[in-house]
């Protein structure tokens, strides 16, 4: 029986002066996962347009198999736009494909044989998607890693969302910023970060927390378990993607067997090199793969 690393959740076009991405978490952890020899899929939903088919095409081109149903919604995509300084502001387009993913019963089948889910919290702004999420996730089997890759976007999340996620997942994948925006939300924004990562831990009975602060490193807490590694000086061509070839190949280190630090330490590496590269996939250098074997 085949088994499963899955992507779950959004998948759209990033429409940039420049001209359109592809986007999405689900989809570039799948590819950044199935890098290491694992048999990963991104799971979402597809307009009948045009946009639909050039996302399919766009993935075969880039080998990253997908199971994505096609609704009557458009394809998903952001508007980016810069304003003099060259920031950029996002509008994350309502009412698309990836808010309406049906439960098939070949996301189903998938479930059953998953080894490995990431998820995040974009894709349950809309209620036919978090129902699918969920049910993805209640259909597991019990040794599959669960990942909560937060990922807060504009107003696109609430307290309960967040709540029901922490109780489904069993790794919780933060950045410094969005623990503020947690300890906040859940009433204990004075403690420090190391109490708040202890404190979620305990109280949703986490096997693992990653927490990343940017150029201030990333750690890993785990019962009886601390690993900091601190984030290597590169030049950066850009950082779309990093996050997720962090969480991709963390996972996939974990399945291999790997301790958390070397897990960590690998990571980090696949993320460091992801920022020197143009696009959030990049091929990972074959001595990375072979590390996580």
């Amino acid at each position: 029986m085949k088994q499963y690393i899955v992507g779950l959740g959004e998948a759209l076009w990033d429409c940039l002066p420049e001209g359109k991405k592809i986007g999405g978490a689900p989809a570039n952890f799948a590819f950044h996962a199935g890098q290491f020899g694992h048999n990963s899929i991104a799971i979402s939903a597809i307009g009948n347009d045009k946009l639909g088919e050039e996302t399919l095409a766009e993935f075969d081109e880039k080998h990253v198999n997908y199971l994505m149903p096609v609704v009557d919604y458009p394809t998903g995509t952001v508007q980016v736009t810069l304003d003099e300084s060259g920031i950029p502001t996002y509008e994350i387009k309502e009412g698309v494909a990836w808010d309406n993913i049906p439960f098939t019963p070949e996301i189903e089948n998938v479930a059953k044989n998953c080894r490995a889910v990431c998820f995040g919290s974009l894709a349950q702004r809309s209620s036919v998607s978090r129902n699918t999420i969920q049910q993805f996730l209640d259909a597991t089997p019990n040794d599959c890693l669960k990942i909560f890759d937060i990922n807060l976007r504009q107003n696109f999340y609430n307290e309960t969302i967040i709540r029901n996620s922490l109780k489904q997942c069993n790794i919780l994948k933060i950045n410094d910023e969005e623990l503020v925006s947690i300890g906040r939300i859940f009433g204990y924004p004075g403690l420090d970060m190391e109490n708040k990562c202890w404190l979620l831990i305990g109280k949703y009975n986490l096997d693992m927390l990653v927490l990343t602060c940017g150029v201030n490193g990333s750690y890993v807490f785990a019962p009886n378990v601390i690993s900091f590694q601190e984030t290597p000086k590169v030049d950066v061509a850009d950082t779309v993607g990093a996050g997720d070839s962090f969480t991709g190949t963390f996972a996939a280190a974990i399945l291999a067997g790997k301790c958390i630090p070397e897990a960590h330490k690998l990571a980090v590496e696949a993320s460091a090199y992801v920022c020197t590269q143009n696009g959030a996939m990049p091929i990972l250098p074959k001595e990375l793969i072979e590390k996580a074997k």
